[in-house]
């Protein structure tokens, strides 16, 4: 245990060590009234005349907790009164937002929290933004990755600082919070979803550390020293990566990016899957991704097939062309609906593509079926539709001679998933007339008795 002064100055190291503040900084503090997050804010207020800081604290409101809520931000209201910290509310809906997404509710609440610890963060115009974790929380992190199957990185912990986010009470432990809170007779508020044995963070706090700390009592300092080694060792691969990626990137945008694939073929894996993560944190599609994950591309790079294709968390895609790796959280390409009226052609943007028609009185040539298919201009009519596939579309492909769902189709046909709306049906009246580059239908096939030719040609843009 230690006294308040040395448990200021042991802040004071960290802050220092990590260089967490610089004189005159607007600091915004995450105030959940916890313990953590009280002690952050009592201990920083204690050092804003050293520093010469200007203290800002959130709370924020994620919408789980209706009974403790009220009771909690009033709490945080009095305690910054008291200390003369301007005090604000964000409310989030993290039910709402896990079910769009797809999330577990720990997932979306972290997300919407930290978007609204930027919106506080702009409004203020601050430099930092304050957070409470602590040692216990670097330990509980630690088994929580390790327990998922997480790399080197994952196992390197919470970082004490990440761009404008400190933790000034990341070396500390949870009891010598609590201990300083108590000499300093501050109170704080307990969560109560912090004791059900519900998620795999609180199964760990209350059930598995415990246990391990009877077997060994120096785990927790044990754990720290091996997450230390493991921070400061990728801060070495991190330059290795930096310089590597940039050789490898072909193209780029932000939710896109293109790597050579020749040399990853040849590149060892203990890099490969340094510069894969950071690839995929370019995109800004890292969330969800794991080391699993990770492994997956690296058996796309080595194993898989030219057009192969990897579908991961967060809509992030990972294809493989035949001289690129294409890592993409790029929403799938949906064509618009379009009249073509025959004769003419139109022009479909989203795939820098056009579909043209004419009508002839004999013809020379079939086609291939794909890029140019020949019809029964009376079946089909002069005015046709250009449009995405839709739920319950079916046809009767040229060859096959029964009915076929055009999802069947595509699956047969191995077109990727996320392709599939970007490919041009045309339609007379609600039946199909032609998959554009890939088949016709077998109604309106030209035969003896046709005297007029309809033509459709699918060009796509050099």
């Amino acid at each position: 245990m230690m006294d308040d002064n040395t448990f200021l100055e042991k802040v004071k190291a960290t802050i220092s060590k990590h260089s967490m503040l610089s004189s005159g900084e607007t600091v915004l503090i995450g105030l959940s009234g916890g313990p953590d997050s009280v002690c952050l804010l009592t201990v920083l207020h204690k050092l804003k005349d050293e520093f010469r800081l200007k203290l800002h604290a959130v709370y924020v409101d994620h919408g789980l907790r209706p009974a403790e809520t009220p009771d909690e931000i009033e709490f945080c209201r009095k305690l910054c009164e008291g200390l003369s910290v301007p005090f604000v509310v964000r409310s989030i809906d993290v039910k709402t937002y896990a079910k769009e997404q797809g999330m577990n509710k720990q997932e979306a609440a972290r997300e919407l929290r930290y978007k609204a610890f930027d919106e506080v963060f702009a409004e203020i115009r601050a430099d930092r933004l304050a957070l409470g974790h602590t040692a216990d929380d670097q330990i509980e992190t630690f088994f929580m990755r390790f327990f998922r199957g997480s790399g080197p990185r994952g196992l390197s912990g919470i970082p004490p600082v990440r761009a404008r986010i400190i933790r000034p009470l990341i070396e500390l432990y949870r009891s010598d919070i609590e201990k300083f809170l108590d000499e300093e007779r501050t109170n704080y508020m307990i969560d109560s979803s912090n004791l059900k044995e519900d998620y795999l963070r609180n199964k760990l706090r209350l059930l598995v550390i415990p246990e391990i700390k009877k077997m060994n009592p120096g785990i927790v300092q044990t754990v720290s020293r091996t997450m230390d080694v493991l921070r400061e060792e990728e801060k070495y691969f991190d330059l290795i990566v930096t310089m590597t990626l940039m050789k490898l990137i072909s193209r780029k945008t932000d939710l896109r990016i293109e790597l050579f694939l020749a040399p990853l073929e040849a590149m060892d894996k203990v890099i490969l899957r340094r510069v894969l993560r950071r690839a995929v944190e370019e995109t800004k599609g890292l969330r969800g991704v794991e080391f699993i994950h990770i492994e997956d591309i690296i058996g796309l790079i080595k194993k898989g097939r030219h057009g192969d294709r990897l579908y991961l968390p967060k809509g992030l895609r990972v294809i493989k062309t035949y001289s690129t790796l294409v890592i993409t959280s790029e929403v799938p390409q949906r064509l618009e609906v379009f009249i073509l009226t025959v004769p003419g052609e139109v022009v479909l943007k989203e795939i820098k593509s056009t579909v043209k028609a004419s009508l002839e009185e004999k013809v020379d040539s079939f086609g291939d079926g794909k890029t140019m298919a020949v019809f029964d201009a009376d079946k089909t009519g002069t005015s046709l539709t250009v449009r995405p596939r839709e739920k319950g579309d079916f046809f009767y492909p040229m060859g096959f001679g029964r009915r076929k769902k055009l999802q069947d189709f595509f699956v047969d046909e191995k077109v990727p998933r996320d392709e599939r709306d970007a490919i041009p049906i045309i339609v007379s009246g609600s039946d199909i007339v032609w998959v554009a580059g890939y088949r016709g239908d077998e109604r309106f096939k030209v035969t003896d008795g046709t005297k007029r030719f309809l033509r459709l040609e699918f060009k796509k843009a050099l």
